[in-house]
């Protein structure tokens, strides 16, 4: 384990923003994550861990702290009750284990094909896509807990899943991810719930739907939306869709006829927010600069060339208060905002 000083953080991003780290530090194992969580407490220095930063926004004045970034590898087969776990390290990337598990044949993760990052981010944002979460299959998470200096494995409950959120993601969790097990099954339904999956498989007639065309129409219907992150600096969807009491939603609806909403349990409704940016709020080629809205899906901002993170919050913010002046809907970003 090697500590380095003053590290750009802006390439190590999907955004291409931050300033630089005053530390910075690769753990390839357990043991290493250990040491440089020791050592960043013994110091009183603030530890921000980074995986492959497609969900974080970083200052431009960068992180005071230790910046620990795990590279904590290995993915392994274990065949348990007619089901397949995948158990796979935190730094391995996330769409190479949904390829590698739909070409295995193994049924629960095709829906969560072409979503960047790594394995160790999958539970911390409990990511979703297109009918699906990560929740559904995740079995249990190992952990590093930084309070107590021990290793510990979280259930699948003690992860207190919900939309887009988990205990990993809570002010003050001690905890650092550094395996996750998936439980996959051998046969399964694929979930072709969401309407972009209908209307792509009614369009593409001569394809039979099963794991491999699935993840095919997930990977299409992903490139016309969201921006080519080899071109432009984005942290995918920045805000989460709202979700609010049913009465709320009808009233909404007698004012907007066509606001799409879904059921989200407990008489509530989770309503698209890309939706109002776009038809309520009438933002959609809202641009300030390098930052501005993405020409495809409003819910996502980009940074176009050399946008600062002020620029691209300035711009958050102004979306944020418009949805609330039309709305009266307080909206929650789902990307991590690093002071």
């Amino acid at each position: 384990m090697h500590i380095e000083k003053n590290v750009p953080l802006a390439p190590l991003t999907t955004f291409r923003i931050g300033g630089k780290a005053r530390y910075f530090c690769r753990v390839e194992t357990v043991q290493e994550l250990e040491k440089a969580a020791r050592l960043a407490q013994d110091e009183e220095m603030p530890v921000l861990f980074l995986g492959s930063g497609s969900n974080m926004l970083i200052s431009d004045k960068g992180f005071a702290g230790l910046v620990i970034k795990p590279e904590i590898f290995g993915i392994e087969f274990v065949e348990r009750g007619g089901r397949t776990e995948v158990i796979a390290g935190a730094g391995e990337n996330w769409d190479e284990l949904v390829s590698l598990c739909v070409a295995r044949g193994l049924y629960g993760l095709e829906n969560l094909s072409g979503i960047p990052g790594t394995v160790g981010a999958a539970p911390i944002q409990n990511i979703g896509a297109y009918g699906s979460e990560v929740k559904d299959v995740t079995a249990s998470v190992e952990v590093y807990d930084t309070k107590t200096r021990k290793q510990k494995t979280l259930s699948r409950l003690s992860c207190k899943f919900g939309y887009r959120d988990s205990i990993f993601k809570r002010e003050g969790s001690p905890y650092v991810i550094t395996n996750v097990r998936f439980s996959l099954a051998k046969e399964g339904e694929l979930n072709l719930s969401y309407r972009d999956m209908r209307e792509f498989f009614e369009r593409e007639k001569s394809l039979k739907p099963d794991l491999k065309s699935v993840r095919a129409a997930v990977l299409e219907i992903r490139s016309r939306k969201f921006p080519d992150l080899e071109i432009v600096g984005t942290a995918g969807s920045f805000f989460k869709n709202p979700i609010v009491a049913k009465s709320v939603y009808i009233s909404l609806k007698k004012k907007y006829p066509e606001l799409p909403g879904f059921p989200a349990g407990r008489g509530k409704m989770k309503l698209s927010l890309a939706w109002i940016i776009d038809h309520v709020c009438k933002l959609k080629d809202l641009r300030a600069g390098d930052s501005g809205v993405a020409p495809h899906q409003t819910l996502v901002i980009c940074n176009f060339g050399s946008a600062r993170a002020t620029e691209i919050k300035e711009l958050a913010d102004r979306i944020s208060k418009a949805v609330y002046e039309t709305t009266g809907i307080t909206i929650e970003p789902e990307v991590k905002i690093i002071p």
